[in-house]
């Protein structure tokens, strides 16, 4: 092949995936990583309400190019799409339904931030299970924990289950 031809298809590749890259606004002043690990280098940092423009994703990490550097930040740091506006009567609202706080989810954060692809593409992992195990104690162990730092046992009662016929609980 022409090697022009070919710089050309590099170029056009390059500028399909620039006209792809996705914006995204700051939820919380957070460190760049020079790699997607909560204990990789500092690459720069990000201010709330910083525009990012969103490069890459790997797991719950985006690699994102912002004012002051370029890196990877945690993907609860950052809202997807336009910026994020607020106003007293939003946060009060939020409050009350208990969704204050950094991008304002009430759930949890297993599988937020992947895809179908992802979970398809998930592969077992013996040796991560292993070692997630590795970390297990026993209930024996846990009360001689309990103890040790003067905790007391505390009953508390169930949550009431959901009304499944549509009313309110």
């Amino acid at each position: 092949m022409n090697p022009s031809r070919i710089l050309a298809a590099g170029m056009l590749m390059l500028a399909t995936a620039m006209a792809h890259a996705e914006s995204g606004t700051a939820l919380k002043s957070d460190t760049l990583r020079a790699e997607p690990f909560p204990d990789a280098k500092s690459a720069g940092s990000i201010a709330r309400n910083d525009k990012v423009e969103i490069l890459d994703k790997k797991g719950a990490w985006l690699k994102v190019k912002a004012p002051k550097g370029s890196g990877w930040v945690r993907l609860l740091s950052v809202k997807r799409g336009g910026s994020t506006k607020s106003n007293e009567a939003s946060g009060v609202l939020s409050v009350a339904s208990g969704r204050a706080g950094t991008g304002q989810v009430v759930s949890t954060t297993g599988v937020r931030g992947l895809n179908e692809e992802d979970l398809k593409a998930a592969k077992f992992n013996e040796d991560e299970v292993k070692k997630l195990e590795s970390g297990l104690i026993t209930s024996d162990q846990a009360r001689q924990f309990a103890a040790s730092g003067k905790l007391k046992p505390r009953k508390l009662d169930y949550l009431p289950k959901p009304n499944t016929q549509g009313g309110q609980p």
